[in-house]
């Protein structure tokens, strides 16, 4: 256990290291380029997508810290309101109507696939506010948002089934991947980061009366709908965001509020700030060593974040087994 300050000040300097390694890691190995070409990639490729990584990370484990305090399931993810649905089926109709000529050039096209995601996700979560009829009710938000994925995702494989063409970039979508973040993506996440983060502190006493139930938290004061509300804007918009400047990246969303817990059981308005820097931490980790284990060749990073956030979880089930037997 530690206290909120110094688990801070460990993961901002744990995020530091990671970033000077992060512009050390190239397609040749890791170090330092001493020509202007070198320090040119440096500046335009390594630097924007480490602090991407570190950027989308953090998205997600905001997104996932609100989702677990919203409906009081250690098991909630950022992609549980059908918002990861919507952005596979924005990003399959657009490569289905349009090709891969979206824009002239790779960053247009990028663009153009961001967008579409970003207008899928909050789609998702829409329809999905609109079959629970509103954010009154916990338990039918929840359903409402598993009936949303798997509807949604069946929509994203028939396209995949009837256009065999697009099945690369769904592909690489699908697995994540920050190797195409640049600038303006850094540019776009943080300010996503600030906004998210912001509304969700408006809401985190809400959250912190929700651990005690909804009835406890409405004799509290507190407005529930209003707050569900105000919570999910910040959900899918660090969500909306996340995913579609990087792809389908599984398991930080679910994992950094897990650590943080685990080592600092603390109110949600100091886990939220937490969980994101966790989750910026996670994410920059497991890009650096997508991009060193094979190199010159690069894994997707979901992949990456997949076999680490599962270990992770199976190693926390054993432990909670042992302590039970014991």
């Amino acid at each position: 256990m530690t206290r909120p300050a110094p688990l801070l000040a460990i993961l901002l300097a744990l995020s530091a290291a990671l970033l000077l390694l992060g512009i050390t890691v190239g397609s040749t190995g890791i170090g330092w380029p001493a020509d202007e070409i070198g320090r040119q990639i440096v500046w335009d490729i390594r630097l924007p997508r480490s602090l991407g990584a570190w950027a989308a990370g953090a998205l997600l484990g905001l997104a996932g810290a609100i989702a677990q305090g919203l409906f009081r399931n250690p098991l909630a993810d950022p992609y549980l309101l059908g918002g990861a649905a919507g952005a596979g089926l924005g990003v399959a109709l657009s490569l289905t109507v349009f090709g891969s000529a979206i824009g002239i050039s790779i960053g247009m096209h990028k663009l153009g696939l961001s967008g579409a995601a970003f207008v899928g996700c909050l789609a998702g979560v829409l329809l999905t506010l609109m079959l629970a009829r509103g954010a009154e009710h916990t338990l039918r938000l929840l359903l409402a948002g598993v009936v949303v994925g798997v509807v949604l995702t069946a929509g994203t494989n028939l396209l995949m089934l009837m256009k065999a063409d697009i099945m690369r970039e769904m592909q690489a979508f699908l697995l994540g991947s920050t190797g195409l973040l640049g600038w303006p993506g850094v540019t776009l996440m943080g300010a996503a980061l600030v906004a998210s983060l912001a509304i969700a502190m408006a809401g985190s006493r809400a959250l912190d009366a929700l651990t005690l139930g909804e009835s406890t938290a409405q004799s509290l004061g507190v407005r529930l709908g209003l707050m569900r509300i105000v919570l999910i804007a910040a959900f899918a918009l660090a969500t909306g965001t996340a995913v579609a400047q990087a792809g389908m990246i599984a398991f930080v969303g679910l994992v950094a509020p897990h650590l943080v817990r685990n080592l600092c059981p603390t109110t949600h308005g100091r886990l939220l700030g937490l969980s994101a820097c966790t989750g910026g931490v996670l994410l920059l980790a497991a890009d650096i060593l997508a991009r060193w284990l094979f190199a010159p060749q690069e894994l997707p990073v979901g992949i990456v974040t997949s076999i680490l956030g599962g270990a992770y979880l199976l190693v926390l089930m054993n432990r909670r087994q042992r302590r039970g037997a014991a």
